[in-house]
């Protein structure tokens, strides 16, 4: 029969258990500039808590939506210092640093959303994230679906020729500007936090969102036309900063790329969705909503993606990929 352990034993015992740490919890930030109703932001909480179940708790991910850590530009800069740790941004930010990438986003380059989606599962998406995620040292680990943009504004607009001299609030990104050139508009490039109020004082004329945006960020409440003019398709990256994405495990690299591909495709899915509902929601509210010649704005915007002096980041044989995917 064993004798009873003795105090000195026990407390030895008790010792050694210390010396074994506890897991590390590490808190993450993961920030945007969406409403908390959209998909995106709705997926990427559900994502925060698998990451969670997933890693035994050993990462927690908080989300800041609604540019509560800053403007997309601030986001995006902060990825590298390690103040932020993931992103949603769009494909165009992210084309400002590695220029190809933002071929998706260009005027006229989508056709649809089952055009969209060819490219998602292209190699031509994974050679040009993969161009990014070289040149930046961050790693882009989803892809998202942000819809089809359409202009709002308190008239009626259905040619190119009707925007001429416009005051249009734009993104601050190359690809923006260059379609308002396209169409003779005035771009204004006020940050998305502040555009309601530019709207409502008629600072500027218009805007161009996706309608889940228009609806999300009640732009509708300050203009009476949403004009379906389709110009442009934009897609958001799910971006995790270089100095989280080099202290994760293989296996831990895996599980963040499965769980935000998944939260992706839901987004993607649900914002298709309510695209295809929201024209009849908006006449609902008592707003005019036209259909434009689209292959008139077709015509204009594609003007930029070939044209040398646009500035275009993409070389013409990625232009004749993008436009063969999808096609039978």
């Amino acid at each position: 029969m064993n004798p009873k352990p003795t105090l000195a034993v026990l407390a030895a015992a008790g010792l050694a258990l210390a010396a074994v740490p506890a897991q590390a919890q590490t808190k993450l930030k993961f920030a945007h500039v969406y409403e908390t109703s959209e998909p995106y932001h709705t997926e990427a909480v559900w994502a925060a808590g698998e990451i969670a179940k997933r890693t035994n708790n050993k990462y927690q991910i908080e989300v800041f939506p609604a540019s509560a850590l800053g403007n997309e530009q601030q986001i995006n800069q902060a990825l590298p210092l390690g103040t932020i740790d993931m992103i949603y941004t769009g494909t165009s930010f992210a084309g400002a640093t590695y220029k190809p990438l933002a071929i998706s986003g260009a005027p006229g380059m989508v056709r649809d959303y089952a055009h969209w989606k060819a490219y998602r599962d292209s190699d031509l998406f994974k050679e040009l994230a993969g161009g990014y995620d070289k040149a930046t040292g961050h790693k882009i680990i989803a892809f998202t679906y942000y819809g089809a943009r359409h202009v709002t504004a308190n008239k009626a607009i259905l040619k190119p020729e009707d925007m001429n001299g416009m005051k249009l609030r734009v993104p601050q990104a190359p690809l923006y500007l260059m379609f308002a050139k396209a169409v003779g508009a005035n771009a204004s490039p006020i940050a998305f936090a502040e555009v309601y109020l530019a709207l409502q004082n008629k600072t500027v004329d218009g805007q161009e969102n996706p309608l889940p945006t228009i609806q999300a960020k009640k732009f509708y409440e300050v203009q009476t036309h949403i004009n379906l003019t389709a110009h442009i398709t934009d897609s958001l990256l799910t971006i995790a900063g270089g100095p989280l994405w080099n202290k994760l495990t293989p296996q831990e690299r895996d599980t963040f790329t499965a769980v935000f591909g998944e939260a992706a495709g839901r987004a993607s899915d649900a914002i298709d969705k309510v695209e295809r509902e929201l024209p009849a929601w908006f006449k609902a509210q008592g707003k005019t909503v036209t259909t434009p010649d689209r292959a008139a704005f077709m015509a204009a915007a594609a003007k930029v993606n070939t044209d040398p002096a646009s500035g275009a980041g993409w070389t013409k044989e990625q232009y004749d990929r993008f436009q063969a995917l999808g096609r039978k």
